[in-house]
């Protein structure tokens, strides 16, 4: 179903624009509803859940979604059918990137000088230190993560070797990575708003630019999805294999993870609005 339009919100819009036009345009990029491309419909699945940013599957199926807090006040909750919710850690730097990984979960910290974590078998414990390491990805041997800052790097991580070796150096606020079906390994830098494609050698090819602070990268068979992560106007693009570039959903606000969740269905965690939003075909009658 797809979301719906508030009344009284339009209203207000309304109202703003015509006596304060400036904080009238600030009040519609915050109000105005999402958006849902053609051949999609959306619907929340959960809200409520600050800062949310991370979203996977633990072994069990059960969600695990991140708080991403500062200082030691991130959590990862465990949100179970039932609409319980459970913090199954605790006392992260800024929990910004999972990846599943050797039978466990990788974790990223947002923070410099923080490691990136393993939880296994309900406890956690460091592979390697980074500087601000956000998104983390796998092709289930080796381990990659990139850094959030001005200065950041690409690294990939051998576990049977305890080797961190760096693959780019000097990116400019990178947030998302992904290992992609076909082995491509992709990866953004928000600040000039592009996904890039890592090339053993040579330099890494351009796949998308012109994007509004991409901050998460997804591959699957329906191509590259892409988030936005800008606090008004944020969209969930699909990059298809044809090279069509395909508006999901718009006017979100920081959209950080998408997780598929099978028979053409995904998660979206839409930290700006506290909540994980369902996204499925428009057809889709479940």
């Amino acid at each position: 179903m797809r979301l719906p339009r508030k009344p009284l919100n339009w209203l207000l819009i309304a109202a703003a624009v015509l006596v304060f036009p400036p904080l009238g345009l600030a009040g519609w990029k915050h109000l105005y509803p999402t958006v849902t491309g053609d051949g999609w419909q959306s619907r929340v699945y959960a809200d409520e859940i600050e800062r949310v940013s991370a979203l996977i599957r633990d072994t069990d199926g059960v969600l695990l979604a991140s708080q991403e807090y500062l200082h030691g006040k991130g959590t990862v909750l465990r949100l179970t059918a039932d609409g319980k919710r459970t913090a199954i850690v605790t006392g992260l730097y800024k929990p910004d990137g999972f990846a599943s990984y050797r039978g466990g979960i990788a974790i990223g910290q947002e923070n410099d000088g923080k490691e990136l974590l393993w939880l296994h078998e309900g406890k956690t414990e460091p592979l390697f230190t980074g500087n601000s390491i956000e998104g983390v990805a796998s092709d289930g041997k080796l381990l990659y993560a990139i850094e959030d800052r001005d200065d950041g790097r690409l690294l990939r991580y051998d576990a049977t070797t305890g080797k961190v070796e760096v693959l780019r150096e000097h990116l400019q606020q990178a947030e998302a990575i992904a290992v992609c079906p076909d082995g491509r390994l992709l990866y953004t830098e928000k600040k000039k708003g592009h996904v890039k494609q890592w090339q053993a050698r040579g330099e890494d090819n351009t796949l998308v630019g012109g994007l509004n602070e991409p901050g998460f990268l997804l591959c699957d068979t329906k191509g590259v999805w892409i988030t936005e992560d800008t606090t008004h106007m944020a969209r969930l693009l699909l990059l298809k294999p044809d090279g069509e570039l395909e508006t999901v959903l718009s006017h979100l606000r920081s959209a950080q993870t998408i997780l598929p969740e099978g028979h053409g269905h995904y998660l979206l965690a839409e930290q700006g609005r506290n909540r994980i939003l369902e996204i499925a075909p428009a057809d889709d009658a479940s």
